[in-house]
């Protein structure tokens, strides 16, 4: 119960990582905010923030739903304000929201562009520079963003250059933040998975074919868990694999309880180092086996 009476403000929790992460910290007893923008039932996006705060609050927390759209900044502040009010402060932000195209330039128009700038590296500022007076007040203050390691190679960039910069530019808000707030005691970190993770985007976006081949989104939430137990003070700065910090840090060895299917191989995410070896006994597939 680590996280009993915490408060977590949580971008994109009415569904998918987002809410994963906010039902393994209402198992705890946390306080959650559901800060998104889904009020009502989309037609190929389960969850709103309404469920979403109904199923954090079955899981034993408590839950603000609140409508909030992170390109807006008087929509942040106002839900950073609404979350603090209710519950007192705010111990942990986490920046989950995060918006997805993957195409060539000459497919990318700026629509979709400023779209993906505007959700992943400027929602990801904003939100953590208006979380900030709460978490200085904290006493073991998390931020935590869903991004991938800074390891600049050109295939990671390669066919999806918007996407790529948009997600290193979370990554650098971590790196430049856990510099600048180490004297406050504030722990940033980025965690990203090995696998792709069976949610709306990877059905939408990437491929029906990959769900099978993809992890549960309670692994991230297990990890997220993990980071959020450790001491501010000296655990930051790090860019995390979810499946290398559950195993080298809390001793987990079954990663089969996160698979949708043990009969095909695990699909490969973007971003992961080429030197992050996977734990042992954890198979990814190989590209050709993804064609």
């Amino acid at each position: 119960m680590a996280l009993r009476g915490k408060t977590l403000f949580i971008t994109g929790a009415s569904r998918g990582i987002g809410l994963a992460i906010a039902l393994r910290a209402a198992k705890d007893g946390a306080n959650i905010a559901v800060a998104a923008k889904t009020t009502s039932p989309h037609p190929k996006l389960e969850g709103t923030i309404h469920s979403a705060a109904e199923a954090i609050e079955k899981a034993g927390g408590k839950a603000l739903a609140v409508e909030c759209d992170i390109r807006n900044g008087e929509d942040v502040k106002r839900a950073v304000d609404a979350t603090a009010a209710k519950f007192g402060g705010i111990d942990i932000c986490v920046n989950n929201a995060s918006a997805i195209y993957l195409g060539p330039i000459e497919d990318t128009d700026i629509k979709r562009l400023d779209l993906m700038f505007a959700v992943n590296a400027r929602g990801t500022y904003l939100v953590s520079q208006a979380c900030l007076p709460h978490l200085k007040r904290a006493a073991n203050p998390h931020i935590l963003t869903m991004s991938p390691p800074l390891e600049m190679h050109a295939a990671w960039f390669s066919t999806r250059v918007a996407y790529s910069i948009a997600k290193y530019g979370m990554s650098i808000c971590v790196l430049g933040l856990s510099g600048e707030l180490a004297k406050d005691g504030i722990a940033v970190n980025a965690l990203w998975p090995r696998t792709t993770i069976a949610t709306a985007a990877v059905k939408n976006v990437i491929g029906e074919k990959l769900i099978s081949m993809s992890r549960k989104p309670e692994i991230l939430a297990d990890a997220a868990h993990l980071a959020f137990r450790q001491p501010a003070k000296s655990f930051t700065g790090n860019f995390l694999i979810d499946d290398t910090f559950l195993y080298t840090k809390g001793g987990v060895t079954d990663f089969d309880q996160y698979r949708l299917d043990s009969s095909v191989p695990l699909a490969p995410d973007f971003f992961v180092p080429v030197n992050d070896k996977p734990p042992p006994g954890v198979q990814i597939a190989r590209l050709a086996e993804l064609a």
